[in-house]
């Protein structure tokens, strides 16, 4: 199915399309992934990844044993970054909303929006019980920061748009995948790991979905694609940025090589930006051409700031290593 731009809007690849006439001319394509994806995603079961013969009562109406830190199988980094992990996941509601206002509950959309929730609510479960059942973290405090980030809410940056919303995701589940599967190299314990590397195997899915989607995007509006990839690219924040002490702990999850400017620029921006080949794409109108030329631009400075913060790292590790 083709369906035309408007016609007084100009010619093909130069028009602006609305948001409601490219949810019906990507409706073929979701259809199509929606079946590739159904395809590859393998069943699994979030209690088998759980290490439930660890676990025993917590104090409170239980009478069992306080949490303290020494009870922790993780590291440091690792617990740190397996609560900004799992307080991302918790407001899968909100994410909810979000994608079903702008995406629609019908038809092959409809069925997309609720079978990622579905796959998105196991990512929660699964590191929930396992975070409480091997003594993670603190309980108490996992708590009361699930109170306080689900209760501000969640507003997307993009949610203005629906294709800067599906710019948006294709490099967002890739990040969360990157993340979840860093935080299982540096947690230190293999039952996280290995938790933690099939939930990435879920991400890698949804990226993918998205990232295709993004591509045919690119086919029907490249100047307004081409658009929202450049502001979504210069404005990207991840959906845990308003959660309790995010920055601090972002800065703690850079320097401890979970998730950082180079990560962010190798393993996340430049794959996608490479399959689609987006700096590449010619018959661009001027709108188009400048937010390419502009994303170039972006894309090298974001290099020179992680060439500065790897030597800063580096001159930060050789200090440690003097001293020690």
């Amino acid at each position: 199915m083709t369906i035309a731009p408007d016609r007084h809007a100009g010619e093909r690849g130069h028009a602006a399309w609305s948001d409601t006439r490219l949810l019906y001319a990507l409706e073929e394509v979701v259809d199509k992934e929606l079946n590739r994806h159904l395809k590859a995603a393998k069943e699994w079961m979030p209690h088998e990844y759980v290490p439930w013969s660890d676990g025993r009562d917590f104090d409170g109406v239980m009478g069992g044993e306080a949490w303290a830190p020494e009870q922790s199988k993780v590291t440091d980094i690792g617990r740190i970054a397996l609560v900004v992990n799992l307080l991302t996941e918790d407001n899968l509601p909100s994410y909810h909303h979000e994608i079903a206002t702008l995406f629609g509950r019908d038809g092959a959309w409809g069925t997309w929006v609720h079978r990622w929730t579905a796959e998105e609510g196991r990512h929660g479960i699964v590191m929930r019980d396992y975070l409480l059942t091997s003594r993670a973290v603190d309980p108490v405090e996992l708590e009361r920061f699930r109170m306080a980030h689900m209760s501000a809410g969640f507003e997307s940056d993009n949610a203005h748009s629906m294709l800067h919303s599906i710019a948006y995701v294709a490099f967002q589940e890739l990040a969360t995948r990157i993340s979840h599967r860093n935080t299982g190299h540096h947690s230190g314990d293999p039952v996280c790991d290995r938790m933690l590397a099939r939930i990435a195997t879920d991400e890698n899915l949804h990226m993918v979905f998205y990232r295709n989607l993004l591509a045919a995007a690119f086919e029907l509006a490249p100047d307004q694609t081409m658009c929202s990839v450049r502001d979504v690219v210069t404005g990207f924040r991840m959906p845990g940025h308003g959660m309790p002490g995010f920055e601090r702990a972002a800065a703690r999850m850079a320097i401890g090589g979970i998730y950082n400017l180079r990560i962010h620029h190798d393993d996340v921006l430049q794959p996608v930006l490479r399959y689609l080949k987006v700096l590449e794409i010619g018959g661009l109108g001027p709108a188009g051409l400048r937010a390419q030329e502009e994303l170039g631009l972006f894309m090298g400075g974001l290099d020179d700031q992680a060439r500065k913060f790897d030597e800063r790292l580096a001159a930060r590790e050789a200090r440690r290593a003097a001293r020690g």
